[in-house]
C-alpha cells in the first residue's frame, strides 16, 4: 500500500515555505501560481508512483528543451496553446463577444520590425525561382457590419516552399516571406508571394522526442500567419490555413478553426500569367478578416508574449 503524504499538513507547510508564501517579499501573483505548481507535482509524483529516475529524466529533458529554444513549439504541440484560445472564446461568448473572425495560435516564429507596406506587398525576395509557385492573396478587413476598416494593418510571415521560416533559416534573406501591410482606404491588402510548404519538427529535438512518446506526428499543414489590427478594434492573431493540404484536419499543433481555410486556386492560363507579369502556373486565394470592436485598450493590444527581434 501507498503511504500518502502530499497533502498532509507537514508537506503542506513545506510547499508554502517553499513558494515564499511565509514571507512578505516578492510578488504574490507569482507566490500563488508556484504553490500550486509544486501541489500538483508533488501530488502527481505520488499518485503516479514517479520514480527517481523518471523524475530525474524529466529534469534532463526541460534542460534540453530550453536549450533547443522548443519551448513554445511543445507548448503548441500539446494543444496548451489551442487551449487557452478555447479559453478565451468561451470568455468571450459568456460576455456576449461573438462574431469576426476567429482566433487561432500565433506560434514561436514572429519577428518584430518586418517593413512597413501601403496597401500591396512581394512578400519573397525570388531567390527561389522556379522551384516555388508563385501565389496571390488579397482580401479587405472589415467590421462586424462588413464595413471596410480603412488604414487597417496586417502584419504577415509564412514559411518557404521548404517549410523554413527567415531568421530562424539563415540562408534567407532578412524578413524574407514577412511584411506589414496598411490597408488601403476600402480596407484592401494585397500580397504577392510564394505557396507555403507544411513543415514537422525538428526529427531530433525535443518536442517530436516528446510526441513519439505520445504516439504522434509533429507536421503541420501549409499555413500563412496574420496579425490583424485596427484602432478601436480587437486585436486579431490567427492564421490561414491552406486547403487541400494532406495535414489540414490533422495539425500538430491543433491550429486549423473552422472559418480559417484558405480555398487556393491554381491557375495554368499563359494570358493571365503574363498579365500578373510572371510564367507559368500560379496560385490565388482571396480572404477578408472581421474585426470586432475592443472595449478597452488591452483588447487591441497583442500579448506580450515573448517574441524575435530581427538582428541588425
Amino acid at each position: 500500500m501507498t503511504v500518502s503524504i502530499y497533502n498532509s499538513p507537514q508537506v503542506l507547510a513545506f510547499l508554502e515555505d517553499a513558494a515564499g508564501l511565509r514571507n512578505t517579499e516578492g510578488s504574490a501573483r507569482n507566490k500563488q501560481i508556484v504553490f500550486r505548481l509544486l501541489q500538483e507535482t508533488v501530488r502527481l509524483i505520488e499518485e503516479l508512483d514517479i520514480s527517481d529516475d523518471e523524475f530525474w529524466s524529466a529534469v534532463e529533458y526541460f534542460n534540453r528543451l530550453g536549450a533547443s529554444n522548443e519551448a513554445g513549439l511543445l507548448v503548441a504541440g500539446l494543444g496548451i496553446e489551442h487551449f487557452l484560445d478555447l479559453r478565451n472564446d468561451a470568455k468571450q461568448a459568456e460576455a456576449g463577444r461573438v462574431g469576426g473572425t476567429p482566433r487561432t495560435i500565433e506560434g514561436p516564429l514572429y519577428v518584430a520590425g518586418a517593413p512597413l507596406c501601403d496597401g500591396y506587398a512581394r512578400l519573397d525576395d525570388g531567390a527561389e525561382g522556379d522551384a516555388a509557385t508563385v501565389m496571390f492573396v488579397e482580401g479587405q478587413v472589415l467590421d462586424l457590419q462588413g464595413l471596410p476598416i480603412p488604414g487597417a494593418l496586417v502584419d504577415i510571415w509564412q514559411a518557404d516552399s521548404k517549410g523554413n521560416y527567415s531568421h530562424f533559416d539563415k540562408s534567407q534573406s532578412e524578413f524574407n516571406l514577412r511584411r506589414r501591410i496598411v490597408a488601403d482606404a476600402q480596407g484592401r491588402y494585397r500580397v504577392r508571394s510564394i505557396v507555403p510548404s507544411g513543415y514537422g519538427c525538428n526529427p531530433l529535438g525535443p518536442t517530436q522526442e516528446c510526441l513519439n512518446q505520445l504516439g504522434r506526428h509533429g507536421q503541420r499543414p501549409a499555413h500563412i500567419h496574420f496579425f490583424v489590427s485596427a484602432a478601436g478594434y480587437e486585436h486579431l492573431t490567427t492564421q490561414i490555413n491552406l486547403s487541400n493540404d494532406a495535414y489540414l484536419w490533422d495539425d500538430f499543433a491543433y491550429a486549423t478553426r473552422d472559418g480559417l481555410i484558405g480555398e487556393v486556386r491554381f491557375v495554368e492560363d499563359a494570358p493571365t500569367a503574363r498579365e500578373r507579369e510572371i510564367s507559368g502556373r500560379f496560385a490565388e486565394m482571396t480572404f477578408d478578416f472581421q474585426l470586432r470592436p475592443a472595449l478597452d485598450s488591452a483588447a487591441a493590444r497583442r500579448s506580450n508574449r515573448p517574441r524575435a527581434l530581427q538582428e541588425a
